[in-house]
């Protein structure tokens, strides 16, 4: 018995269509949320309580570089930890702080005089995390 080669091809080809039509159904489903509120094709994730409080991505428009808005979101978070720990409140501060604070603290995090790398982002965010971990467990007690 032998097939031309053709033939094989015809019938991989009809198979793999064949195998993916559920697939392709899945992917039409319009939600992701049994709730049926959000619509699969906007991919939108719903924002956990505990991110209420997490610093978000600073706007495009706060630095010409994504290393430098990083910089700017660590030093702000920096600065809530701070805030936070310096008034022993649990409370979420992010509502009391705004993008030029961490502008205007630029020179206290300063590590070089290159305008383009005037700090190290590593070192900023390992400075956040540790004040927001000593935050969580002064309030934790």
């Amino acid at each position: 018995m032998t097939h031309s080669l053709a033939a094989i091809r015809s019938l991989c080809l009809a198979a793999l269509v064949v195998s993916a039509l559920p697939c392709a159904v899945l992917a039409q489903t319009s939600t992701t949320d049994p709730s049926g509120e959000t619509s699969f094709s906007s991919m939108a994730i719903a924002r956990d309580e505990a991110d209420a409080c997490r610093v978000p991505k600073p706007p495009a428009d706060l630095a010409e570089t994504a290393y430098l808005r990083n910089g700017y979101r660590a030093i702000l978070r920096i600065l809530i930890a701070e805030e936070a720990l310096a008034s022993e409140t649990c409370t979420c501060l992010l509502d009391q702080f705004a993008w030029d604070q961490a502008l205007d603290a630029l020179p206290r995090f300063q590590t070089s005089d290159n305008p383009r790398l005037p700090f190290k982002v590593l070192d900023l965010y390992a400075q956040a995390d540790a004040l927001e971990a000593r935050v969580v467990g002064a309030c934790a007690e």
